[in-house]
């Protein structure tokens, strides 16, 4: 049966049209050759980019599987559908759910530390190497980073975007009821179902019964395609901000 589900799962990949892109590798352009303390920069930049890129194109494709999944599952019973849950869907729709926040989180770490060491061509009065430790960079570290560079502003909103407050409703906070409680299925099957609740005004406690439903594929499609969406954007504004930083340094180096 796994076979025969595989077979129409194929046949749907090919069927499915692609709505996604593939994100470039190699488009710096700072000079081969650089004084050496532009090397951190060059050095994070290569590796930067490249990871911001293989984790958008692995959206993109888990996005794109996703979508063939749901017109195989579309047709199924109950039976046929947990099959396919816990064979195939199950960890590439996880995976797939989980990657906006990751995406969003890495956005930040790379612009902050672009943006921290380009910063010393803003520094008239002498730059201090004080960006807080990695595991303490979060937005603010990178909004306090970028605010010299014009481009760090449009990429902010952007980065925002990605994995918001609408998307963490709409997948029903799956991402961090996963990663610290017990979050929705996928496809099919129910979680949470007591519910303990403490009155805001009363302090009074009950508990609801009823569950959490399964997300279906048709809404973490839609939901990732435009996840896909708005990472696509950021990156092309992480682009506009290297490329100012990049003309600044060339600038500075003799």
């Amino acid at each position: 049966m796994s076979t025969y589900r595989y077979r129409q799962y194929r046949a749907a990949l090919k069927a499915v049209p692609f709505k996604g892109m593939y994100l470039p590798y190699e488009w710096g352009q700072l000079p081969q050759t650089l004084p050496f303390e532009w090397m951190a920069y060059a050095e994070m930049f290569n590796e930067f980019s490249r990871e911001l890129a293989n984790a958008v194109n692995a959206l993109t494709a888990y996005t794109h599987r996703l979508a063939a999944w749901r017109d195989v599952v579309e047709g199924l019973d109950d039976r046929g559908r947990l099959s396919v849950s816990h064979e195939f869907v199950d960890v590439l729709a996880t995976t797939a759910l989980n990657l906006p926040y990751v995406i969003r989180s890495r956005f930040i770490f790379a612009s902050a530390h672009l943006c921290h060491q380009a910063g010393s061509l803003k520094a008239p009065h002498g730059w201090k190497d004080d960006l807080p430790l990695d595991d303490e960079i979060y937005l603010a570290q990178a909004q306090t980073a970028g605010a010299p560079w014009k481009a760090w502003a449009k990429l902010k909103t952007k980065i925002e975007r990605i994995g918001d407050r609408t998307y963490q409703a709409k997948t029903k906070n799956f991402r961090n009821s996963y990663n610290h409680r017990f979050s929705p299925r996928i496809v099919i099957g129910q979680t949470n179902i007591v519910t303990r609740i403490v009155d805001d005004e009363t302090n009074q406690v009950s508990y609801a019964l009823g569950g959490t439903d399964a997300l279906s594929l048709k809404l973490v499609v839609e939901l990732l395609e435009k996840q896909c969406q708005d990472c696509y954007r950021a990156f092309e504004d992480f682009q506009k901000l290297v490329r100012e930083q990049e003309k600044a340094i060339c600038s500075a180096v003799p």
